[in-house]
C-alpha cells in the first residue's frame, strides 16, 4: 500500500534533521517516475520546467495550472513532493495564506515561497514585507495540521541583487517568521555557503547546484547543507538534447537520436507504474 500523505510529510521531515540529501526537479509525471525508480527519497517541482513545457517562460503560469500540476506530481509518486510555489500568488499576505492552503490541500510535504518582485528597479519585497508573507504561509501550514514543511527563500543572487548579507538578514527573518528550511539560490562558493548554514543554524539549508564545475554535492554536505536541488536543470538538459535533435532534423541529420532513450525501456518503466493514488 502506497504511504498517505500525512507518512509522506513525516519521512520529507525525518530527510532534513541529519545528513544531505538530493531533491531532484522533475518537470511532469514521466521525469518524477524515472526519478523515483533510480531511489531518490524525495522530489521538487520547477516553476520554469513545468513553464517551459506548457510553451511558458518561468513564473508565467497561473496559480491553479501550479496547483493541478502539483496534484499530479502527488498522486503519481509515493515520494513526498517539494512544492516551488513561487511568490505564493498573491499581493497580500492574506492572499498568500488563501493560496498557501490551496497547496497543502494538494498534498504537497514542503512549499517554498520567494521574495522577488519581477520588478527590476526594485527586484526584492522589502525583508518587512517578506517576512510577514512568510508568517502568513505559516499560520496557513499550521492551521493545516502544521505537518508541511516551510521553505524561506532569499532570492538576491537570482533577482540581480547579489548582496550576501542582504541574503543572510533576510533568512534569519524568515526562520523568525516560522520557515522550516531557508533557501538561497545562486549562492555557489564554499565561504558563501558556509556563511549561509552557519547563520540559519540550526535549520536546515537548501542548495542549488545546477552545473559542473562547481561545489559537488558531498563538498556541500561537508559545508552543512542539508538538501540540494537541481531547479530547473534537469529539464533543460532534456531540451538541449531535444533542441541538438531537432536542429539536427531540421538539417537533414539524424546524429542527434545516437543516445535517445530506447522505447522498450521507457515502456518497461512505465508499465510497472500501475500503483494506486495515496490515500
Amino acid at each position: 500500500m502506497p504511504p498517505s500523505i500525512s507518512e509522506k510529510r513525516a519521512a520529507f521531515r525525518a530527510l532534513h534533521r541529519s545528513g544531505c540529501f538530493v531533491l531532484p526537479n522533475p518537470w511532469d509525471i514521466g521525469s518524477a517516475l524515472f526519478l523515483q525508480h533510480l531511489g531518490f527519497k524525495a522530489l521538487a517541482s520547477t516553476s520554469s520546467g513545468l513553464a517551459w513545457s506548457t510553451g511558458h517562460a518561468d513564473n508565467a503560469l497561473p496559480r491553479d495550472a501550479v496547483l493541478a500540476h502539483l496534484r499530479e506530481l502527488v498522486r503519481a509518486t509515493s515520494l513526498p513532493v517539494n512544492a516551488d510555489f513561487e511568490n505564493g500568488f498573491g499581493a497580500t499576505p492574506g492572499e498568500v495564506a488563501e493560496n498557501v492552503a490551496l497547496a497543502v490541500e494538494t498534498g504537497v510535504a514542503g512549499l517554498s515561497i520567494e521574495d522577488s518582485t519581477g520588478d527590476p528597479a526594485a527586484p526584492l519585497l522589502p525583508i518587512e514585507t517578506a517576512a510577514h508573507r512568510i508568517a502568513a504561509a505559516r499560520q496557513a501550514i499550521d492551521a493545516a495540521g502544521g505537518e508541511t514543511l516551510l521553505v524561506g527563500r532569499a532570492e538576491n543572487f537570482f533577482a540581480g541583487s547579489p548582496d550576501l548579507d542582504d541574503a543572510i538578514a533576510r533568512l534569519r527573518a524568515y526562520a523568525e517568521a516560522g520557515a522550516d528550511c531557508l533557501y538561497a539560490p545562486g549562492i555557489q562558493t564554499a565561504q558563501q555557503v558556509r556563511a549561509v548554514v552557519q547563520a540559519v543554524a540550526p535549520r536546515p539549508v537548501n542548495l542549488l547546484l545546477g552545473a559542473p564545475g562547481g561545489l559537488s554535492i558531498d563538498e556541500a554536505a561537508r559545508l552543512g547543507v542539508r538538501r540540494v536541488s537541481v531547479g530547473g536543470a534537469l529539464a533543460r538538459a532534456a531540451w538541449g538534447g531535444f533542441m541538438r535533435a531537432a536542429r539536427g532534423l531540421a538539417e537533414g541529420r539524424l546524429e542527434g537520436f545516437a543516445q535517445a532513450a530506447a522505447g522498450s525501456e521507457l515502456n518497461a518503466l512505465f508499465g510497472r507504474n500501475a500503483a494506486p493514488p495515496p490515500r
